[in-house]
């Protein structure tokens, strides 16, 4: 199974709230998150096509930003997987006959407030800061807001993440013109391709044609 049939029958499953395709966490993108009011789930997605290469680099990112954590993958991973991975972790294994819950994701303790805000674009943290009382923070850089969020025992992380879900969710509509903008994009430019393709095809018949006719 590749990655679009996986998503296709994990999408159904997460009811409540919206989800994120593509979410940049920290140095890699989640496949798919599930943001509700409560919590944040980031979903991991691996074929049969890819490897568990990535594994060990993806996994710190997800669990400093995602209250829960599930990796999604067909049988050809497991056992190798659940060495890469804590307890807490889910696993959901997908075959044709759909998806088999291996082991659920359990809380995760380790949620950090940086890469908690990481997720949002940086006039948003600092709109949130300002707004908690912090002074300073408009002219500082990307780099140094995360920093102080690192330090700062000021920002409880319960508001923080709240605030995180709150404009998440409420950049959807956003996101969803971008995607149906850029899908309208890239069927014109492969309508432009296929015209071109005709159009050279068809000069080279006639092309072909005139020299048959001159011998």
């Amino acid at each position: 199974m590749n990655d679009p049939e996986i998503r296709a029958l994990l999408y159904p499953l997460l009811s409540g709230g919206v989800y994120v395709d593509e979410l940049p966490t920290g140095t890699t993108r989640a496949d798919v998150v599930h943001i509700t009011e409560q919590f944040m789930h980031g979903y991991e997605v691996k074929g049969d096509g890819d490897t568990l290469l990535r594994v060990a680099a993806q996994l710190p990112c997800y669990t400093e930003a995602y209250d829960f954590v599930t990796f999604v993958v067909t049988e050809k991973h497991v056992e190798r997987l659940l060495l890469l991975l804590p307890e807490w972790v889910g696993v959901l294994v997908a075959s044709q006959e759909g998806l088999r819950l291996h082991r659920p994701a359990l809380y995760n303790a380790t949620v950090e407030r940086a890469a908690v805000a990481g997720l949002l674009l940086l006039e948003e943290i600092k709109q949130f800061l300002m707004a908690s009382g912090l002074r300073g923070v408009s002219t500082l850089r990307r780099r140094e807001v995360l920093h102080l969020l690192r330090h700062t025992q000021l920002v409880p992380l319960s508001r923080l993440a709240q605030f995180v879900r709150e404009r998440l969710t409420a950049r959807l509509p956003e996101r969803l013109q971008a995607r149906a903008e850029h899908k309208a994009e890239r069927q014109r430019l492969a309508g432009l391709r296929r015209k071109r393709r005709a159009k050279q095809k068809t000069k080279k018949r006639r092309t072909a044609g005139r020299t048959a006719a001159q011998r």
